[in-house]
């Protein structure tokens, strides 16, 4: 799935200052702000025992889904049942008042907004629904659960009516959306460890949890990462909420990453709580801290690496150096304060 600030592209790049700076003594990686769960998911399959985390529950559902599981799940309690053909067929809502995204997401006598054709409003609806009975009825195991909400999150975007993100939709009908809606297994990868995801604040869950390397993807600028996924967030946690504007926004809590008068603080906190040896923290020289500031405050932690790159716009494979926007990458060793 696409996702702001994703790091699909960087996987390798963020491997290598690793591995470059530390000495084969890197298992517990905790992946603070999670996001897409792209980088979780790539160093569970490096071999890492992986601790995710984000404040988003669609990333919590799509982490757990993917990344605490270490095969897909059998569905024992629906026997007889192929889960993912019956999800598939099915094109009504269990209760049509009750089906929150057709009501307010796809054009009806009601509403005007333009997400989703009809069929596949009514349909997210249907399987999402679907899914909550049958866990209420005690049919599914909590881990498949949340395994099949993040199938679903995971199938949204091919026939969302949007550019990427869901702050805005397209005043014309995309040709994705006239696909049907599809749920789809995603992969798991099978691990010795025991990876976990939660869904808390990051400085909270510092306070808590002890790891031998952290990577760090705040937000970089004053976009807030909710809006732009609003819908994804009412789907995964279904919760019918009071929603404002034309684009049905619901409401969310801002962050101290995406403020200039909180952001410097927010890093300090964070690292402050931070029991971990090493860190790796994505940045862009557009940030809301220049490199300077972003410098000198892991300098007070420890000794600093910095590693630039070719920033990609979002959408595109093609680096781009038209304005000089660069990708960071800063490495902290946090041995030397006895971490």
């Amino acid at each position: 799935m696409r996702f702001i600030g994703g790091k699909r592209l960087m996987l390798d790049r963020i491997n290598e200052v690793i591995e470059e700076n530390t000495h084969n003594d890197v298992v517990v990686i905790g992946d603070l702000f999670s996001g897409s769960g792209v980088v979780a998911q790539y160093f569970k399959q490096q071999g890492n025992q992986v601790i995710s985390n984000d404040i988003m529950y669609m990333s919590y559902v799509l982490v757990r889904g993917m990344t605490e599981l270490n095969c897909k799940p059998t569905f024992s309690l629906l026997s007889g049942i192929n889960v993912f053909e019956y999800l598939n067929e099915l094109s009504k809502p269990i209760s049509m008042a009750n089906a929150f995204i057709y009501n307010n997401y796809s054009p009806n006598e009601n509403c005007n907004r333009m997400y989703f054709q009809t069929n596949n409003a009514l349909k997210i609806d249907a399987i999402r629904q679907q899914i909550e009975k049958w866990f209420l009825s005690k049919k599914l195991l909590e881990e498949e659960y949340y395994y099949l909400i993040a199938c679903l999150i995971s199938s949204v975007p091919f026939v969302a009516n949007i550019t990427g993100v869901y702050a805005a939709y397209l005043k014309h009908w995309d040709k994705r959306t006239f696909k049907e809606l599809t749920i789809e297994p995603i992969e798991v990868t099978d691990s010795r460890f025991e990876c976990k995801a939660f869904n808390m604040d990051a400085t909270e869950l510092c306070k808590k949890q002890r790891f031998d390397l952290a990577y760090i993807d705040t937000p970089y600028n004053q976009r807030e990462y909710t809006p732009n996924y609003h819908l994804l967030e009412t789907i995964a946690r279904y919760d019918a909420p009071e929603i404002r504007g034309v684009t049905g926004m619901r409401n969310y809590a801002k962050s101290a990453f995406c403020s200039k008068s909180s952001v410097k603080e927010a890093f300090i906190d964070l690292f402050a709580n931070l029991d971990a040896k090493y860190a790796v923290v994505s940045y862009n020289t557009e940030g809301l801290l220049d490199t300077q500031e972003m410098m000198s405050l892991f300098s007070s932690f420890g000794s600093v690496k910095l590693y630039e790159y070719p920033y990609r716009r979002y959408k595109s494979k093609i680096p781009n150096n038209i304005d000089g926007l660069k990708e960071q990458l800063y490495f902290i060793d946090l041995r030397e304060n006895g971490k």
